[in-house]
């Protein structure tokens, strides 16, 4: 199987690459070597290609910056879907998209099921809501969007290595404890994706997280515990509770982001981990 990966040097396309299985033939694409937002080269790219699967890995993920660059955030978000949903079913291929738990309002007390209606309340989360709407448009018979929230890896910038980072810089920490949701080590995602693009079959929208639930101030009091443990961090320092109020942001975030992943567990055939259990084997391999 030939499996064209966009979002080359990001989180998950790195794990995606670790990942590979033996039988597939990868090719790992960034920015540099394939502008998802210009249409004639995507097409070009993927008629040249003609790969069996394109795994969507590309996206504009920087939430605050754009509430003021909302342009960008759709070239990438909606249109770069678009383009690759348009090629695939050119060269009749599979694709795999990723999406976010933002696409959702977080006024809910239950888990979001992938049924439920979103309501973004940021430009990052309309943006790729717009790119589900367009891939499903476009390639309905043909095609996955898995949402996913706070995923973090050994590669890349995220939460867990910037909590690292502060901790051994600083004496002490405020972190929102008013907004909550689920970790998600990017291997598991990885794992998640790779289990599905074995089974063509598969179509339709999922949800995947690893297990469990956490605010922000659980996450970070799990990273420093762990980290203090395997010796990443030498000594503790005092992480307060804040609420969201007193860490003021341009965009909007959802209070609760859980999501329901049992139907993407049944037709993976694969059980989540929990979250914490998945940060300790990051942290190892970190």
């Amino acid at each position: 199987m030939k499996v064209v990966i966009t979002g080359k040097g990001g989180q998950l396309a790195w794990e995606l690459e670790q990942l590979a299985p033996k039988n597939c033939q990868i090719i790992s694409v960034g920015v540099d070597e394939l502008d998802v937002t210009n249409e004639l080269l995507v097409a070009e790219f993927i008629a040249n290609t003609k790969p069996d699967l394109v795994i969507n890995g590309a996206a504009y993920t920087a939430v605050d910056q754009a509430e003021t660059d909302s342009e960008a955030a759709y070239a990438v978000n909606e249109l770069g879907t678009k383009y690759l949903a348009n090629a695939c079913k050119a060269a009749n291929a599979r694709m795999l998209h990723v999406s976010t738990d933002f696409v959702f309002d977080g006024t809910s007390t239950t888990p979001y099921q992938p049924d439920c209606i979103p309501n973004p309340i940021n430009v990052y989360g309309a943006s790729k809501l717009a790119g589900e709407i367009a891939l499903q448009s476009i390639l309905p018979e043909a095609s996955v969007i898995v949402r996913t929230a706070w995923v973090y890896s050994v590669n890349g910038n995220n939460f867990v290595k910037s909590m690292l980072r502060l901790m051994h810089e600083k004496e002490k920490l405020g972190i929102i404890y008013d907004q909550v949701g689920t970790p998600t080590w990017a291997k598991g995602l990885a794992q998640w994706l790779w289990a599905i693009a074995s089974k063509p079959e598969v179509i339709g929208t999922y949800h995947w997280t690893d297990a469990g639930v956490a605010s922000w101030y659980d996450f970070a009091i799990a990273i420093q515990e762990l980290a203090i443990e395997k010796c990443l961090l030498l000594k503790e320092i005092s992480v307060l509770p804040i609420p969201t109020s007193a860490y003021p942001t341009p965009a909007k975030r959802p209070v609760f982001s859980v999501i329901d992943k049992s139907s993407a567990e049944e037709v993976a055939g694969i059980k989540m981990t929990h979250w914490r259990k998945q940060l300790s084997m990051m942290m190892d391999a970190l």
